[in-house]
């Protein structure tokens, strides 16, 4: 192993909660490869917390017998406390964790980190999510996975792919920077991360990963998704009530952009705006025939309309009227679920008609009916999308302006 100069280049953290099973092979093999494979200096700190097994032991042990390997006890249980803990307290350049169970294949290591250090980046992460990626898993986790992660890209309009994948990096400067303003500290704080870091205009790297799932895996699924929605929620409110000094971070650490888009012609939106709507009707149709088994016409319906007013806000925010950074951001989410309660009114109107005409009326009839209701709605909410949601403020120009020139 080479020593960089300027001290430690990287050390990794590796949250434990009692792990005694399969710790020590853990360690070794990633100590292990560390030894072989990396030119720059390194350092491993099994970050304790609270485990109430031999782990505390085990990590004394493997402590005193490996080099470049230290230990850390809390004794407050959390993922989020041990990672906050031990990155606050790190001397090194680039912080980085992975699972203990080493899930994924540590090949992907040196590629995660390299942009950190040259400083092409300001937070690296795997993604189990690439075209490029091979995953192992069962089904029933890897549809969570990914419903979990186009919520996350729908609400809150970040662009990297797999919030959850733990095999993350990230400059020290940066984290110390943001950390202050992670405020959970259990499953949801790397995803909380991502977002303020994103929202802050900081650059994300990703590289695709090979995973394998561990069968013995303790994480409560039910209980971390409730976890995550209220994080969802909190963290928007935050944003939006301006508690996060987002635009502060992005002067200091964050790029600026490197030109303004112009907003399209009136033609241009409209053009855009009905790619979007086709888009979004064929998703409403296929949601629709999804949900109506199940649970019924009208919440199928509503079911429906909700999730793709989800997404259709965000494309139309992005595509139709190239509204890019984080201003407005979740008030114009609102704003667009808002427009989403007059287009559902309209559509649950249109079936309550047809129902009191024909109350055993077919799906495929119920399609039609609200297909043709939503193309009325469709009009509408390009209407109020327009003059209300992302209507173009003399104030917005005048920043964006600004931010161009300081660009330049």
């Amino acid at each position: 192993m080479t020593r960089s100069s300027g001290g430690l280049a990287l050390e990794i953290i590796v949250p434990v909660f009692n792990e005694s099973a399969i710790l020590e092979r853990s360690i070794h093999r990633l100590a292990g490869y560390l030894s072989r494979e990396l030119m720059y200096s390194w350092k491993i700190t099994i970050a304790d917390n609270a485990s109430t097994d031999a782990t505390a032991s085990i990590s004394r042990k493997l402590a005193d017998e490996i080099p470049n390997v230290s230990y850390r006890r809390l004794e407050t249980k959390g993922r989020g406390f041990a990672l906050r803990d031990a990155w606050t307290a790190s001397e090194a350049k680039v912080l980085a964790y992975v699972d203990v169970d080493l899930s994924t294949d540590l090949a992907a290591l040196p590629p995660l980190i390299a942009p950190l250090l040259s400083g092409h980046s300001d937070v690296s992460i795997g993604t189990r999510l690439g075209r490029s990626s091979r995953v192992v898993r069962g089904p029933k986790r890897e549809f969570i996975s990914r419903s979990y992660n186009l919520l996350l890209k729908g609400t809150m309009q970040v662009r990297f792919s797999d919030a959850q994948c733990g095999f993350k990096a990230v400059r020290a400067d940066v984290a110390h920077r943001l950390l202050p303003y992670v405020k959970d500290n259990c499953w949801f704080f790397d995803t909380e991360l991502l977002i303020l870091a994103e929202r802050a205009g900081l650059r994300i790297h990703e590289i695709p990963v090979d995973w394998i799932d561990d069968p013995d895996s303790r994480v409560d699924i039910r209980q971390t998704a409730i976890d995550d929605i209220k994080g969802l929620l909190r963290v928007a409110a935050s944003i939006m009530r301006g508690k996060i000094p987002l635009q502060a971070i992005y002067a200091e650490l964050g790029r600026g952009p490197i030109s303004t888009p112009s907003r399209p012609s009136f033609f241009g939106q409209v053009v855009r705006f009905g790619i979007v709507g086709a888009f979004s009707t064929i998703a409403f149709a296929l949601l629709y025939l999804l949900f109506q088994g199940p649970f019924g016409a009208q919440q199928g319906n509503f079911l429906a309309l909700l999730l793709t007013a989800v997404a259709n806000t965000a494309a139309n925010r992005r595509f139709t009227f190239r509204i890019h950074g984080p201003d407005r951001l979740f008030t114009q989410q609102i704003q667009g679920l808002v427009v989403f309660l007059v287009a559902w009114g309209i559509t649950s109107s249109s079936l309550l008609i047809l129902h009191a005409v024909h109350a055993d009326a077919a799906p495929r009839a119920e399609l039609i009916v609200l297909t043709s209701a939503n193309v009325l709605a469709t009009l509408i909410r390009f209407v109020l999308l327009r003059i209300w949601v992302f209507r173009t403020r003399r104030s917005d120009e005048r920043r964006r302006t600004a931010s161009a020139l300081q660009a330049t």
